[in-house]
């Protein structure tokens, strides 16, 4: 059983620029340099035209809550004491057929110290809603993307 939370490897040269931006706080996605395509999850090969030639592109972190679920009980122990939380599917504005996994959170300052933000109540999830990224900075090398509510947004 996994009894902490899992992190992200950050060092892979496929998706470390996406990492480094995360600490940043800014929200970075693969472009293939011939065709121009956005993809998410970042991958070695343009889905498009096949070109191994990549770089990055920053986006406002702005989107829509494309889908959701909320899990009770975790599968993990290492979630646990997170339970109930949201797992959210969020479409991005700038790419809307690019579509990122986080969590919605309640807002305030952000938390550095390893202490999770709470998750929003689940009855304030509503299909399209508005959401902005925000980081939350879990270990020296991983900053996770969370998403909160356009109204929560200081």
């Amino acid at each position: 059983m996994i009894d902490e939370r899992p992190l992200p490897v950050t060092d892979d040269p496929a998706d470390a620029p996406m990492w480094e931006a995360a600490l940043r706080g800014e929200l970075v996605v693969q472009a293939c340099v011939d065709c121009g395509r956005l993809r998410f999850p970042p991958r070695p090969m343009c889905p498009d035209c096949q070109s191994l030639d990549t770089g990055w592109q920053k986006l406002s972190g702005r989107g829509k809550l494309w889908s959701y679920c909320v899990a009770h009980p975790p599968l993990l122990p290492a979630f646990e004491k997170d339970a109930p939380y949201n797992v959210a599917v969020i479409q991005l504005d700038e790419a809307p057929t690019l579509r990122i996994f986080g969590r919605v959170v309640r807002g305030g300052a952000a938390s550095g110290s390893g202490e999770a933000r709470e998750p929003v109540d689940p009855s304030l999830l509503v299909i399209g809603a508005r959401l902005q990224v925000v980081f939350e900075k879990v270990a020296d090398d991983v900053a996770l993307p969370l998403f909160l509510l356009e109204d929560d947004v200081a």
